[in-house]
């Protein structure tokens, strides 16, 4: 059982074998002691489990098919509600009993799914570093000297382990990513609102969201599938659009890479990185340099502003009361919160708004952003010495994800000279989680890595990797847009005041030119298909049928609408130019977009 994937415990029902005598034997191998856990589930607990596992069977008549978790164990984040289990987000405390699961709990029951037990954090969420708990600390599964990042240390290395083949983590600046990266393992961080949070102690509640950890990308990627739904419980939580599961990234994507990435003197996991990104050019991929210190903006709005407020707000009664109980590191952090006003709350609120306008476009000229999962690697004793500047380098490439709401998936990389795991997260715009699954999945079973800590080998992936054309819903027309419709380009309004709605970012066939047209106000490109071209980026909106004549009816000579063929061969309504109209025009067809062209053109000017 050490390591299994889902599929492997699947296929071991499928032989024959009974939950009862699989997690009973496995509640029995588990180690003791183990920083892991905080608590794990007795004998009576699995029956109760087990129990309603068999009428949840029953109920389908026997299709172990119609329970895609059927049977598989998972551990739980601390922060999250199981019955029958305290509650403690790593402070004694702190701690309650909760009479029902959380709805993220409740829909892995539905789907099979097994508590095992409540995993060890930074208490109440709060650290990228794994050491802030009374409970003790999980180290590193390669190397017991260093930390296993946090603040979902124990879910991390549960699964890294292969105690479970995948864990519920929390996620508000990295929680969900740092520590898969390094420990190995997948870490897949959604869409905010895409898994409910109701019966989850919040951290940041508007940034909050509950993530994955398993050792393959299609495990993550089968969770994400149960967990996913619209809770009307939860003001945050938001329906999954409907196109979520045929979302690819091209065979060949464009990635934006930090131009000057970080790494705080660690020359280790420069070079991984390095090579990282060599790979993936060799693999077909575009990178593309590209200044991050937009993200690091946003990144300040988290920590040096008032979002800390929030994390107050999380747990103000409490605070009040017993702030002796607080972790001494969690309390300096979290009680900066006084220093704000309601004011500076606004004021970030717009700051934020600003800054996301200037990140989306930024995004919209590639199809996602690639990073070092962490920057370097920190002994525990260096961080115990220096909690709280050695945790903020954690969360270089993580903070600002949450905040600009997009989605990440991390993913193992490579294995350093030392030893140590290297990892990557690709980053992509809200919903883009699954697409972003189905590339890393490709990319991690290129790395010749094992599972985790297991030593066992990867599997191919059962996830496919070709691109998809779905056909826009009835009442829509489907448009390709490729200038200032963009998202985050001066005309964009234009679509969302109609209704219109984002599709995916793809490019076209490779039989394209763009220009930049003369005179035009605001700048406009126009696209127009030729003998010798290349992939030009676009994007694609839903339209409303309704409003399509009066979206066509503002578009001026010598742009129109026509048929643009995409890279997966289908053919949409899109942006055309006349050939009249490229008199003074400039040739831009080489940046392969508009927002790349926009992009050199503030470059030149600054």
């Amino acid at each position: 059982m050490l390591g299994w994937t889902i599929k492997d415990w699947q296929h071991a029902y499928q032989e024959g074998n009974t939950p009862a005598a699989l997690l009973g034997k496995l509640l029995a191998s588990l180690p003791t002691p183990d920083a892991a856990w905080i608590s794990v589930i007795n004998q009576s607990m699995l029956d109760t489990q087990l129990a309603k596992l068999a009428d949840k069977l029953a109920a389908v008549g026997g299709d172990r098919t119609k329970l895609p978790l059927y049977g598989v164990p998972y551990a739980v984040k601390d922060n999250i509600d199981v019955a029958g289990l305290q509650t403690t987000a790593a402070c004694p405390a702190f701690a309650y009993s909760p009479d029902r699961d959380a709805t993220i709990v409740r829909r892995l029951a539905d789907a099979g799914a097994i508590v095992i037990g409540k995993s060890n954090l930074d208490q109440f969420a709060t650290g990228l570093v794994g050491v802030r708990s009374p409970y003790g600390i999980p180290t590193n599964t390669f190397d017991p000297a260093y930390v296993s990042g946090g603040s979902s240390s124990g879910s991390a290395s549960l699964v890294a382990r292969g105690i479970v083949p995948f864990s519920l983590g929390t996620d508000t600046a990295g929680s969900g990513r740092v520590p898969a990266g390094l420990n190995n393992i997948v870490g897949l961080k959604p869409t905010r609102g895409a898994f409910s949070n109701t019966g989850v102690v919040p951290a940041c509640r508007t940034l909050d969201c509950v993530s994955i950890f398993a050792t393959t990308c299609d495990d993550a990627v089968t969770v994400y599938d149960v967990a996913a739904a619209l809770d009307l419980t939860d003001g945050l939580s938001r329906a999954m659009p409907a196109d979520t599961q045929s979302r690819r990234l091209p065979a060949k994507p464009r990635f934006g890479i930090p131009a000057a990435p970080e790494f705080y003197g660690d020359k280790l996991a420069a070079e991984e990185f390095a090579k990282a990104i060599k790979k993936l050019e060799e693999q077909g991929a575009t990178c593309t340099p590209v200044d991050f210190s937009l993200f690091d903006e946003v990144t300040q709005l988290l920590y040096d502003g008032a979002w800390v407020a929030e994390r107050y707000a999380a747990i103000e009664d409490f605070a009040k009361t017993q702030e002796s109980e607080i972790h001494p590191v969690v309390r300096d952090i979290i009680f900066k919160a006084r220093q704000f006003s309601a004011a500076d709350a606004f004021n970030g609120v717009y700051r934020l708004a600003d800054l996301k306008r200037q990140a989306d476009a930024l995004l919209a000229q590639f199809d996602g952003l690639v990073v070092p999962t962490a920057p370097t690697h920190h002994r525990i004793d260096a961080v115990l010495a220096d909690p709280i500047r050695l945790n903020s380098q954690m969360g270089k490439y993580t903070n600002f994800v949450n905040l600009l709401d997009w989605s990440a998936f991390a993913v193992p990389a490579s294995l350093r000279k030392d030893g140590l795991p290297f990892g990557i997260t690709f980053i992509a715009d809200a919903w883009r989680e699954r697409a972003l699954g189905i590339f890393a999945a490709q990319w991690h079973a290129a790395t010749g890595l094992a599972r985790g800590a297991t030593g066992l080998p990867l599997a191919l992936s059962a996830m496919p990797s070709d691109a998809l054309n779905t056909p826009a819903e009835a009442g829509m027309i489907r448009v390709a847009v490729v200038g200032a419709h963009l998202r985050g380009m001066p005309l964009n309004h234009e679509l969302t005041s109609r209704n219109a709605r984002f599709v995916d970012a793809t490019t076209t066939a490779d039989n394209y030119r763009l220009y930049a047209l003369a005179n035009t106000t605001p700048p406009k490109p126009g696209l127009l298909r030729a003998d010798k071209g290349a992939a030009i980026r676009i994007e694609l909106w839903d339209v409303p049928a309704e409003a399509f004549g009066s979206f066509v009816a503002g578009v001026p000579a010598p742009l129109g609408i026509g048929t643009l063929t995409l890279a997966n061969g289908s053919s949409v309504k899109g942006f055309i130019c006349e050939p009249a109209g490229l008199e003074g025009a400039t040739d831009i067809t080489e940046l392969g977009g508009w927002a790349a062209y926009i992009a050199s053109k503030q470059k030149a000017n600054s």
